[in-house]
């Protein structure tokens, strides 16, 4: 039984049975991890507030068939909003640490140019996949592409699957 302690951006939870919850974290030393953590949803709870989503917390992991949660403790709420985190948890890599990636959501204020940039996707080299002309608004989810606001709208790409860049 292995243990690790790091600091981690939560990016989303998941109910897990009755009391427990799985989290999908962003660690400075090993990436995005997926962990578990007991009775995380009890009303009484120590972990729950320090574990919601948005958060930088301090956690201490123990490798056992998969990651579980022992502790934790919040620094931070980060200015990220919540659909941001699920596109952000949509677009990392599992177990693939990247500090530039950590220090553009830790230490800078939120920008999705800058966290595309970070990912291999630049905003300032990409051109609408439709039509291409001119700098792109959108990224597509979904299909990993660049998308300007007239295609996107005459695409009727739902909302919920692009990053409005701007």
């Amino acid at each position: 039984m292995l243990e690790y302690v790091s600091e981690a951006v939560v990016l989303d939870r998941e109910e897990n049975g009755d009391l427990d919850a799985v989290l999908l974290i962003f660690t400075k030393k090993f990436g995005k991890l997926r962990a578990k953590a007991k009775s995380a949803r009890k009303i009484t709870s120590k972990l729950s507030s320090h574990l919601e989503p948005g958060n930088l917390s301090q956690v201490r992991l123990v490798e056992k068939n998969g990651f579980q949660i022992t502790d934790a403790l919040k620094h931070a709420r980060l200015g990220v909003t919540p659909p941001d985190l699920y596109f952000l948890n949509q677009l990392i890599p599992e177990a693939e640490p990247d500090f530039l990636l950590w220090e553009a959501l830790v230490e800078k204020k939120f920008n999705w140019q800058e966290i595309l940039r970070i990912l291999g996707w630049d905003p300032a080299l990409g051109r609408c996949e439709v039509c291409r002309k001119g700098i792109p608004e959108f990224f597509h989810l979904k299909k990993l592409d660049f998308v300007c606001e007239r295609c996107s709208a005459s695409s009727r790409i739902p909302e919920s699957e692009v990053v409005y860049l701007r």
